[in-house]
């Protein structure tokens, strides 16, 4: 078996690569699609609608459901998570009682919340009581709720300097929030994660491959307005 040749190979000039651009042929409703996907997945359901109204294109999801799971979004995202479990519940309660580990993710959300707010033994209880049980089944659950309940080590006003401290931050909230919209989408027969940003990371996949292959090639270097960007320096704009 002969051995793959890794050597650099010569690069393209700016003009070979930019007419392998111009021959690529695009297809707008299939780009139309790309950009719904993305308005859908994430929400943007105002955007949606006019976007739909402009090009004509429908998604596959209604408007109405769209903004029933924005609403479930937010509510996690402002640490109101019974009013988020009460309304996908209304959306479909089969959701949450066919993914227990989502709900105790959830329910765990809630405790840090009330350790939030300092309500320790509020905590402690719920903790006892609705947590416990279920970490109890499942040993990686329970480490997870082990080192929430690291924050009750720490006094509220020194929380934010534990080591667990991320579990306070807005990002742990949407952390969560991400997990129940894809297990909405996904009982709605709906892929969870939109196809642009996974483009964009193949893109930047294939350009790191590229440079291990190729001594200089245009890149990249804006995905909103395409610009390339030569090793001399120069770019170059869609």
């Amino acid at each position: 078996m002969t051995a793959l040749d890794h050597s650099p190979q010569s690069a393209p000039s700016r003009d070979q690569w930019q007419k392998r651009l111009d021959d690529v042929a695009l297809n707008n409703t299939e780009l139309n699609k790309l950009i719904m996907d993305y308005l859908v997945v994430e929400g943007y359901k105002d955007a949606a609608e006019k976007f739909s109204q402009e090009c004509g294109l429908r998604p596959d999801v209604d408007f109405v459901s769209i903004e029933e799971r924005m609403k479930i979004r937010f509510a996690i995202q402002k640490g109101n998570i019974e009013e988020a479990i009460e309304r996908v519940n209304d959306l479909n309660p089969e959701i949450l009682d066919t993914n227990p580990q989502l709900y105790f993710h959830l329910q765990l959300q809630r405790l840090i919340e009330l350790i939030r707010e300092g309500k320790v033994e509020q905590a402690l209880l719920f903790a006892q009581e609705e947590l416990a049980p279920r970490g109890e089944e499942n040993p990686e659950l329970l480490d997870e709720l082990e080192k929430t309940m690291t924050l009750l080590a720490f006094d509220p006003s020194s929380q934010h300097h534990s080591p667990v401290s991320d579990l306070l931050d807005f990002s742990q909230r949407q952390k969560t929030a991400s997990e129940l919209n894809a297990a909405i989408l996904a009982a709605k027969s709906y892929q969870e994660d939109p196809k642009l940003p996974t483009l964009i990371k193949l893109m930047d996949w294939s350009q790191a491959e590229l440079d291990q292959s190729t001594k200089e090639y245009p890149h990249v270097t804006n995905v909103l307005t395409g610009e390339l960007h030569t090793a001399t320096g120069d770019s170059v704009s869609e």
